[in-house]
């Protein structure tokens, strides 16, 4: 992005926020965008575009004047985590989120500490960072620069013991010895401490101290004062994700009431999550990043959680790889498949090219195979689908948002052709 070094680039008087992370980056980035706008504050973002340096800087060529000033005094940036050494080198936010760290996909980053790596190099000594407390990666990026943290306390699903596949953190970061989990929510997010050298997780500067699921809110403490926000969904990661928002806006210094009013009147991205019902069933569409172990573990386990009868329709096949049938299957195994072995999911459809290995997988998870049905074509996946279930999981990668809506505007019809009868 060299062309921000002629005319293009934020003069120093401009203010960015950065959002950065494994996962959650556009999520997060939506959120503190509608509370910005909702409170009338004029900014530049990358929101149809691109989180790579290519995106970055088509948004501001678009938003800068024939002489290369700025149209605007703030940018909000989703950053993506890989691509930093592009652009932090011609850019310093004054604001940077960083959401959490796990392993991606292979093809770029099959190693946490690889990303953690290139953030310590690249991260400017003056950005102000905004981590979460509960990861012992993300909590120790650039350990010299100002920051506040964000956590959450217990919960009631937390658990003692990890029961994910991967964990990025087994042991003390510092010292390398035996870590003592005082609590485990997934994979290595939790609360951490070391016996044997004194690290511990970090102690939150706003602490998510009551969530309240019946009434899908959440009470957030900093500095002694707590206020009341509401939560778009019930999962963990959206908790973060709402509280992670909380923290950025508050540092960029907006008020808890403005928050908490425009956080009322926001939902979660449809591109993101989405439900509709048909014939009293319901039809839920949710992205699982493909290729991204971690992202479809999360789904997995939320769909284990939710209630009643369920089928899941998963399409799990990477976009661009599945032109070629050529795909490297080995995150599979790095996946908790286990999630789906539950009397509760009364049935699992496998659809796209890789149907057979992502078959394979789930026998191998536990999955009775007369709950399984596979097959090539995505399409025919809505015919296959068992009557049993009372709510269908459309599970989707990224590029995958229009095959998804499809294969959901079949269930619906059959819904409404089967409630005319």
């Amino acid at each position: 992005m060299p062309f921000c070094s002629h005319g293009a680039r934020p003069s120093s008087s401009e203010k960015i926020i950065g959002i950065t992370g494994t996962n959650g980056k556009t999520t997060v980035s939506n959120m503190i965008e509608d509370v910005l706008e909702d409170n009338g504050i004029d900014f530049i973002c990358n929101r149809s575009g691109t989180n790579v340096h290519t995106g970055i800087a088509s948004t501001l060529i678009a938003n800068s004047r024939f002489f290369g000033k700025p149209k605007h005094k703030l940018a909000v940036f989703e950053m993506d985590e890989r691509s930093a050494p592009n652009f932090f080198p011609y850019m310093q936010p004054d604001i940077l989120l960083c959401t959490n760290i796990f392993r991606d996909s292979y093809k770029r980053n099959a190693h946490a500490e690889f990303i953690l790596d290139i953030l310590n190099r690249e991260i400017p000594k003056g950005t102000r960072l905004v981590l979460n407390a509960d990861d012992p990666l993300c909590s120790a990026i650039a350990p010299e620069n100002d920051r506040v943290y964000y956590g959450i306390d217990r919960l009631d699903t937390d658990k003692t013991v990890c029961d994910n596949i991967v964990n990025d953190v087994p042991v003390c970061p510092r010292c390398f010895g035996p870590l003592t989990h005082d609590v485990v929510r997934y994979h290595h997010i939790g609360r951490v401490r070391c016996e044997s050298c004194g690290y511990h997780s970090p102690a939150p500067d706003y602490r998510a101290t009551d969530v309240d699921i019946e009434h899908m809110q959440m009470t957030v403490e900093k500095d002694g004062r707590a206020d009341v926000y509401p939560l778009a969904n019930a999962n963990n990661i959206n908790i973060y994700n709402s509280l992670a928002a909380v923290a950025v806006l508050r540092e960029f210094g907006l008020t808890p009431e403005q928050i908490e009013k425009s956080f009322r009147k926001m939902g979660i991205s449809e591109t993101r999550y989405s439900e509709t019902e048909a014939n009293g069933r319901k039809i839920i569409l949710h992205l699982a990043k493909g290729q991204n172990p971690i992202a479809c573990s999360r789904a997995f386990e939320n769909i284990r959680n939710a209630p009643g009868k369920k089928a899941v329709i998963l399409f799990l096949d990477d976009y661009f790889d599945a032109r070629h049938t050529v795909e490297n299957t080995a995150w599979f195994y790095d996946t908790d498949f286990e999630f789906l072995n539950d009397e509760s999911v009364v049935q699992v459809v496998i659809a796209g090219a890789r149907h057979h290995d992502t078959y394979v997988r789930a026998l191998l998870a536990g999955i009775p195979a007369e709950r399984i049905v596979h097959m090539r074509g995505e399409n025919d996946a809505p015919a296959a689908v068992t009557p049993e279930a009372d709510t269908v999981f459309i599970l989707y990668d990224v590029y995958t948002i229009r095959l998804a809506n499809e294969i959901r505007q079949k269930l619906l019809d059959s819904g409404k052709e089967a409630a005319s009868k």
